[in-house]
C-alpha cells in the first residue's frame, strides 16, 4: 500500500503524516508514506485545500485533519 501525505508543511499536514504512521503500525501494515510539499504535485491530485490523503494514487480524504480512529477506518476500506 502507497500513502501519501498532500501539504506544504503546516502543522495540520504534519499533524496527518504522524496520524498516517501511527495508524499504518496500530493495523500492522505493510504501507509506504511519503510527504508530498511540491505544490505543483499537490495541484495534480485535484485538491483545493490540504492537508490531503492519497492512497493508492486515490485522493481519499482533503481539508481537513480526521482523528485517528477515522484514518484508520479508511485505510481499511482501501485494503
Amino acid at each position: 500500500m502507497e500513502i501519501k501525505v498532500l501539504g506544504t508543511g503546516c502543522t495540520n499536514c504534519k499533524t496527518l503524516e504522524k496520524l498516517a504512521h501511527t495508524a499504518v503500525e496500530q493495523l500492522n501494515l505493510d504501507a509506504s508514506i511519503e510527504k508530498v510539499e511540491d505544490i505543483q504535485k499537490i495541484m495534480e491530485y485535484g485538491i483545493m485545500r490540504t492537508p490531503g490523503l492519497v492512497i493508492n494514487e486515490k485522493v481519499v480524504l482533503s481539508g481537513r485533519l480526521p482523528s485517528l480512529n477515522e484514518i484508520k477506518e479508511i485505510i481499511g476500506k482501501e485494503l
